[in-house]
């Protein structure tokens, strides 16, 4: 049993390793000279906007989730099995759907350690601001 738990841990701290490489990822591409104009239509055509989850396993899966934006659902990715077949391919996934995002206008961010969100267009992710302090920080000294 020990030697169990022992080697989850291990798992753990390694699968954190290599998904915390995915921190640096998340920003946006300010390419000057491409710019790719693309009307969507948001709504499906019920109407409605569902909120969906999905692991991201290969590459192929982009266009599952790029349609699922487009007909404005709102996803949720687990990355996970995609990272431990290849980091390479995470940060090849995120940049292309961060570019997808700014090229719908829509919004993606990062859930934790394991999972990213992609709104359609007309959904915004809340980001809070922590203010900047003057206080000194205390130290355990």
């Amino acid at each position: 049993m020990r030697k169990r738990l022992n080697s989850l841990k291990v798992n753990n701290v390694l699968e954190r390793r290599s998904l915390s490489a995915l921190g640096g990822i998340f920003h946006r591409s300010k390419k000057a000279g491409k710019k790719k104009m693309v009307r969507v239509e948001a709504k499906s055509s019920s109407g409605k906007t569902y909120l969906k989850a999905m692991p991201l396993r290969d590459l192929p899966d982009l266009d599952v989730v790029k349609s699922e934006v487009n007909s404005g659902n709102i996803m949720i990715l687990r990355v996970t099995p995609l990272a431990d077949k290849s980091i390479e391919d995470v940060k090849r996934a995120i940049n292309e759907l961060c570019e997808f995002v700014e090229s719908i206008n829509g919004d993606i961010a990062r859930l934790g350690e394991e999972r990213v969100v992609i709104c359609p267009p007309d959904v915004r992710i809340w980001r809070e601001k922590t203010p900047i302090s003057n206080k000194p920080i205390p130290t355990a000294a």
